[in-house]
């Protein structure tokens, strides 16, 4: 797994949204994955000024999602197919047709599951996919102990995660869904690039025993490190606890530039 320490959020929004921009010069119909909360903004900011200074073209760039909410009505301001609207593909200048999800609203949530599973294959599979990580360590909805072979299902909501929430829906917890739709941890795996960006000393110990520790279901993101092209940028406060960090430091200042993420 390679670790990257940055000085701040914004530094390390600034280098993975270069390596977005690259992949997307490369490639320019790649599949983005993203994610929502306020982790990845310094991202989505960074890249949105590299597209409006013409540094990237993003007219066959697409994105798609890690999670949904279920049972919000289509439309609704805090499903996450809005928020990533408002946040990527909005400011991207993305066209509607270069957005995947899946339906939250469905009728049949399992089917919608397998549906978005057989999506993403159509699609080409996620090129990269920008993660976050919880306290516990777990990405995307996959709490401890999650199956590492999972695939894209539905999952409860635990009461401190809907209290978390509850200040996007106007501090009312009985508005805040008590399910989810999430990529499990087996269709996260497939992206051909995983970057975790955590930023604070919150996220400190998640990121030491991810990085450090033993792959196990008790501590989901533990899984990128049986991953072939995982990445993990954290700023100084999150590697407070990383018993390599002089070696993370040394190694990624000694990349070859070329090389990138």
């Amino acid at each position: 797994m390679e670790v990257v320490i940055v000085p701040d959020a914004k530094a390390g929004g600034e280098l993975i949204a270069e390596s977005i921009a690259a992949l997307w010069r490369r490639k320019p119909d790649a599949l983005l994955g993203v994610a929502t909360g306020s982790t990845p903004l310094p991202i989505y900011d960074a890249l949105t000024a590299k597209v409006a200074a013409g540094a990237v073209d993003v007219s066959r760039a697409r994105v798609c999602q890690l999670d949904e909410y279920v049972g919000l009505p289509v439309g609704h301001p805090e499903s996450y197919r809005a928020t990533v609207i408002r946040q990527v593909v909005e400011p991207l200048g993305l066209g509607a047709d270069s957005f995947i999800g899946p339906d939250g609203s469905a009728a049949d949530v399992q089917a919608a599951c397998e549906a978005y599973d057989r999506a993403l294959s159509s699609a080409g599979g996620v090129d990269l996919q920008i993660l976050g990580i919880g306290t516990d360590g777990h990405i995307g909805f996959n709490e401890p102990c999650s199956s590492l072979a999972s695939r894209t299902r539905i999952k409860t909501l635990t009461e401190q995660t809907r209290v978390d929430n509850a200040r996007f829906f106007d501090d009312d917890i009985e508005q805040v869904p008590h399910h989810v739709i999430t990529q499990g941890i087996g269709t996260i795996l497939e992206a051909r690039h995983l970057v975790l960006l955590a930023t604070g000393e919150g996220k400190a110990e998640a990121v030491a025993a991810t990085v450090e520790g033993p792959v196990a279901s008790v501590v989901p993101a533990s899984a990128l490190q049986l991953h072939p092209h995982a990445t993990v940028v954290v700023d100084e406060a999150a590697a407070s606890k990383l018993k390599l960090a002089h070696y993370f430091r040394h190694t990624y200042a000694n990349k070859p530039t070329w090389q990138g993420l």
